[in-house]
């Protein structure tokens, strides 16, 4: 059975590459001619695009793996089906999910991937691209655009903090005209008010502060006390959780209807500060979730459906396979933008939306299979 499984393994891996490499060019290529005029628009020379689409890859290979997945497993099968090994196998005793052990393993291998690709690679990937798109603006661009987000507000609901940020270092974590507003375990009501902030050490350090605290029985009349440092180890919101509110709440209700915008740690940073979210909010949230928890299983789920189509008995020619590809992929893009369409919506529940595609095509691809024999 090694043998077996080595020998098929060896058989897909050259369509495999060429599948994923032609489609990755197919897909940046597309991309490119979309986003050439920006890009150019930014001053980028050819090396600066190059760079730009390397940090670009992982976002892309939510589509170009399980493409290319699904087209070299249909073609390797269908090479094996033209010279009847298929058939000999089956006729030697080896059931057809024996003979497709080999490949789930390699859907499974593909999920890890884009898991890893999707939740650790990506969102540094993310930043290199910014980088590289912000490489000529000039450094007052930087400084106002750039590296500071102004007027920041928000609240942490576990705590009960209510954050009033005037400007937030995107890169460096610091903070200008702060306001920062909670009780205490001691029930008694503090205002902060600093004009700069940084984060060290896992504490913030508040600079130039006034502390106003409202001790009963005076609680119209605070007490007011003035240091150069002050540090509060309660106000324990890391800049990670600041910038998980911050790019949440950039994205409009019809941008995130589009694709999945979020990483699993994002959602979960702003779930954190926002455990009883309710209403449109958690609709959106509970579906890009869902969403991105689902996708990785995507390249498992293409083995299932691959298997019927290219293991069904009769001799087919590659045309055929490409097509069967194409046909599968495009239902399964139409099927998941409506699931994220009508999640994001509240049409239906986020885990629905976010899991509906991949159990439906799953659970086509494993009866069709029962079907063969």
């Amino acid at each position: 059975m090694r043998l077996l499984d080595r020998y098929l393994l060896r058989e897909l891996m050259t369509p495999l590459l060429y599948c994923l490499g032609g489609f990755l060019i197919f897909f940046i290529s597309a991309d490119l001619m979309n986003e050439l005029p920006m890009l150019q628009g930014k001053g980028l020379n050819g090396w600066d695009i190059a760079e730009y689409y390397v940090f670009k890859s992982p976002e892309l290979l939510p589509t170009v793996l399980p493409m290319g997945l699904l087209l070299a497993l249909l073609y390797a099968l269908a090479q094996h089906g033209k010279h009847h090994e298929l058939v000999a196998i089956r006729a030697a005793g080896v059931s057809l999910w024996r003979l497709a052990a080999p490949y789930l393993w390699v859907g499974v291998a593909f999920s890890v991937a884009l898991f890893v690709a999707s939740e650790i690679i990506g969102p540094r990937a993310q930043q290199g691209m910014e980088d590289v798109l912000n490489r000529y603006r000039t450094k007052l661009d930087q400084q106002t655009e750039l590296q500071w987000k102004r007027e920041v507000n928000f609240n942490n609901d576990v705590a009960g903090h209510e954050w009033k940020i005037g400007a937030f270092g995107l890169y460096s974590h610091e903070m200008l005209r702060v306001n920062v507003t909670w009780t205490g375990r001691d029930n008694i009501r503090r205002i902060l008010f600093a004009n700069r902030a940084a984060y060290t050490n896992g504490v913030w350090h508040f600079s130039d502060a006034e502390l106003w605290t409202y001790e009963p029985p005076h609680h119209d009349f605070p007490f007011r006390a003035r240091t150069n440092l002050a540090v509060f180890p309660e106000l324990d919101e890391s800049p990670r959780l600041i910038k998980s509110e911050i790019k949440i709440n950039t994205f409009s209700l019809d941008k995130m209807a589009r694709k999945l915008r979020f990483s699993l740690a994002e959602i979960l940073d702003y779930k954190r500060l926002h455990p009883h979210l309710t209403g449109s909010k958690a609709d959106e949230l509970n579906t890009q979730f869902h969403g991105r928890l689902a996708a990785p299983f995507t390249c498992f789920v293409v083995v299932l459906l691959a298997l019927p189509f290219g293991a069904a008995p009769g001799r087919r020619n590659v045309a055929i396979g490409v097509g069967v590809s194409i046909a599968i992929g495009f239902a399964f893009f139409v099927l998941s933008r409506l699931s994220l369409v009508l999640g994001t919506g509240g049409h239906v529940p986020g885990w629905l939306a976010g899991w509906t595609p991949n159990v439906l095509f799953a659970t086509v691809g494993v009866v069709l299979t029962r079907r063969l024999r």
